[in-house]
């Protein structure tokens, strides 16, 4: 058999290996191509600083693997509680933070940013 046979194509990994804890998230870039970042983000007992707020100059699309967490947006009362399967896309420049994430268990969370021109080309062919 060849030897090249055995390896898989391109790059490969487990989005639930295990990651060494500590106080801070930890992000593993899995893919990037223009302007589109695949990441793997892992916290626990996670969350921004206070008066810290995420100002992204692309959409974000998230979903959480493991674990459990709450999102806050500025200028809406409402925290977002996330649980495995759920996802959200977060707009451009739609300030958000992370409220809290599992104390006991990792959060792995896959997000994906692109930027809005994307969606805009996309609706323009329609």
């Amino acid at each position: 058999m060849n030897p090249a046979a055995k390896r898989p194509p391109g790059v490969a990994g487990n989005l639930f290996s295990a990651v060494e804890q500590g106080p801070h998230e930890h992000v593993d870039v899995l893919a990037e191509r223009g302007d589109l970042t695949i990441e793997r983000i892992v916290s626990m007992a996670h969350a921004s600083p206070a008066g810290f707020w995420y100002d992204s100059p692309r959409d974000e699309w998230v979903v959480l693997l493991t674990g459990a967490a709450a999102l806050e947006f500025e200028h809406d009362a409402a925290r977002h509680d996330m649980r495995p399967g759920d996802y959200l896309l977060i707009e451009a420049h739609r300030r958000h933070r992370v409220a809290w994430t599992h104390p006991d268990q990792p959060t792995v969370w896959l997000a994906v940013h692109y930027s809005a021109e994307v969606d805009k080309r996309r609706d323009d062919r329609r």
